[in-house]
């Protein structure tokens, strides 16, 4: 598949019939149950899953789905794929159990180990953040026009920053000093990302745990934008290349020409 247009404007509706799905739980009972990892699951991240699995096999049957609700697949079958969906029905479950509003439904194609092509869908407020290598990313709010984002280069002064809000790592606070005057804003789910991608934030180090299809998505907008996602090497986040799922520490930033990493290096 070479992502197109009218590719992302399908996975758009897509991810925002997904959102619906989510908000029919949002103000009720969401069916809280624990999976083995003591992570939280609802009834909307299964829906979710459920409506999105099927749509992508409707459209897209030569491509395989990876998804966080389906991830039982075999490392053995999954390290021959040159490309696959890979999907987080309900990224920011514990956002979405705490009513903030904070949470998204991301959809990414990965090929080749990279993300290619991001979808990440803000059911609450209707916003949609989009974009494929080669092609550019977008924001689309509900009943509007997409509109062209890109990251903000050069960076602001002070610096914008933003981390987590479920995962909040003291140890940050003596490395991001060295980086300069800073504003710091902590928010969930992969919106860091987006915040990056429209030029709103300039930085997201992510120091602590994450799996593959939190990150995808968000990746794919973010490099459409002229942004980048990094380990701590430099090198580009990658996909599907061992069996676990879990990412490395990684940062998102927008403007490249700026050395980022050195405090988090100097502390390893």
């Amino acid at each position: 598949m070479n992502p197109a247009k009218h590719d992302l404007e399908r996975l758009v509706d897509i991810s925002y019939r997904a959102g619906l799905d989510i908000l029919q739980w949002y103000d009720g009972d969401m069916g809280i149950t624990h999976k083995a990892d003591d992570s939280p699951l609802t009834n909307a991240d299964l829906a979710s899953h459920e409506l999105i699995s099927e749509e992508l096999e409707k459209h897209w049957p030569e491509i395989p789905v990876l998804s966080e609700e389906s991830a039982d697949i075999s490392w053995q079958t999954r390290r021959m794929w040159n490309q696959y969906w890979l999907v987080d029905p309900l990224d920011g479950t514990k956002e979405f159990i705490n009513r903030n509003g904070e949470f998204t439904v991301n959809i990414a194609l990965i090929r080749d180990h990279q993300a290619v092509l991001g979808i990440v869908h803000v059911p609450v407020t209707g916003t949609s953040y989009f974009g494929a290598r080669g092609l550019g990313a977008w924001r689309q709010h509900e009943g509007s026009n997409a509109e062209r984002i890109k990251a903000r280069q050069p960076a602001a002064e002070p610096l914008v920053i933003v981390g987590s809000r479920s995962h909040a790592n003291p140890e940050l606070a003596s490395q991001l000093e060295k980086l300069g005057q800073h504003e710091l804003t902590s928010m969930g789910s992969s919106l860091k990302f987006c915040r990056v991608a429209e030029g709103l934030a300039d930085f997201y180090p992510r120091m602590g745990p994450t799996c593959e299809w939190d990150t995808a998505a968000a990746q794919a907008v973010v490099e459409a934008a002229g942004g980048q996602v990094v380990k701590i090497d430099g090198t580009p986040l990658a996909y599907n290349t061992k069996e676990p799922y879990l990412n490395p520490n990684f940062f998102v930033f927008g403007d490249p020409t700026r050395e980022w990493l050195w405090p988090f290096r100097a502390a390893n």
